[in-house]
């Protein structure tokens, strides 16, 4: 029996309208723009009101994405959000985006501890979804974070890292073969869940804690992993990487970004990278650089194109698309 390929039809993204700067930063903290900038790359970050939820930011982003696909919401037939700081500790944020949209019958869940990789992660679960039951036509997929609520803004060491900010894709069905999401690759180590956490939790102190950062061995760490995932689904798919049209990596850190590229041999000019106005989104971080590059620099019919990301757990993966 023939299978559709499931295909990236639109993006969307929010960002808060608040901006945090570098020199907003050093105001109250033992920083500088100079010293941000030249050991992450950052230059600012978005920041969510008080009034904002993230389910808020989420269906903004997914208003844009079925606009842009002249999509009804109620042709939505799934919808994942990855998210580590959902509205509430339940129902899921995913069932308050759909209640914002106003879609009645359509499943809906999160993918939570995934944290920076829970994007990666939400695409994964959807494309197998979509391929395994064919009542499933469309689906949004959503990375969406307010990670400022989990910030300690004494600690310059993680404070200056993180935003706010949703994106997300519409998957859709399409009757032409090898395009679209070609395939997709997770991996996880627990033994490496002290180097990045929250310090909170139900079972723990009964609040969400603050994120606490083992940097050295997260940078040595993402740079191995990103690189290995990158490579894996490279020599899985027999492409090289010369043959890659763009690589959207996880927006953590300029820094990690160009050491991954590197490691894979690939130029500046095949990477978007947005990490210098978003910072690190956590989740929501490559369906925002996707929805960048579409208002930009389109990506083409035909394009290769990579996704790779890496967050607590540690977990990371990597998906490997075929613009259509």
């Amino acid at each position: 029996m023939k299978q559709d390929s499931i295909v990236i039809s639109s993006t969307g993204s929010y960002l808060p309208k608040k901006v945090l700067t570098n020199d907003d930063l050093a105001q109250f903290l033992d920083t500088s723009d100079e010293w941000i900038t030249q050991r992450t790359g950052i230059k600012q970050r978005h920041i969510a009101s008080s009034a904002e939820m993230v389910s808020d930011l989420a269906a903004e982003a997914c208003v844009q994405a079925l606009f842009k696909a002249e999509v009804s919401p109620s042709d939505v037939d799934l919808i994942i959000c990855a998210t580590s700081t959902p509205d509430l500790t339940f129902p899921s944020t995913a069932a308050i985006i759909q209640k914002k949209l106003e879609i009645k019958n359509c499943m809906a869940f999160d993918i939570g501890q995934a944290a920076c990789n829970g994007f990666i992660t939400a695409l994964t679960v959807g494309n197998a979804m979509m391929r395994s039951n064919p009542s499933i036509k469309k689906a949004l997929i959503i990375g969406a974070e307010v990670f400022s609520r989990l910030l300690d803004w004494e600690d310059r060491s993680t404070c200056i890292l993180f935003g706010d900010g949703a994106g997300c894709v519409l998957l859709d069905r399409s009757e032409t073969p090898n395009t679209g999401i070609l395939d997709c690759q997770l991996y996880n180590d627990g033994s490496l869940d002290h180097i990045l956490y929250a310090d909170g939790g139900v079972g723990q102190t009964g609040d969400s804690g603050k994120v606490v950062m083992n940097g050295r061995s997260v940078f040595k760490e993402a740079v191995q992993k990103l690189a290995q995932a990158a490579e894996d689904m490279l020599k899985k798919n027999n492409i090289d990487a010369k043959d890659l049209n763009w690589f959207v990596p996880h927006q953590a850190n300029a820094r990690i970004i160009k050491a991954t590229a590197d490691h894979i041999g690939l130029p500046e000019e095949r990477i978007i990278s947005t990490v210098d106005q978003h910072a690190n989104t956590s989740a929501a971080s490559i369906p925002l650089a996707l929805d960048w590059a579409q208002t930009n620099s389109p990506f083409k019919k035909g394009d290769l194109v990579l996704l790779d990301a890496l967050g607590a757990g540690l977990s990371w993966g990597a998906c490997l698309i075929k613009w259509a």
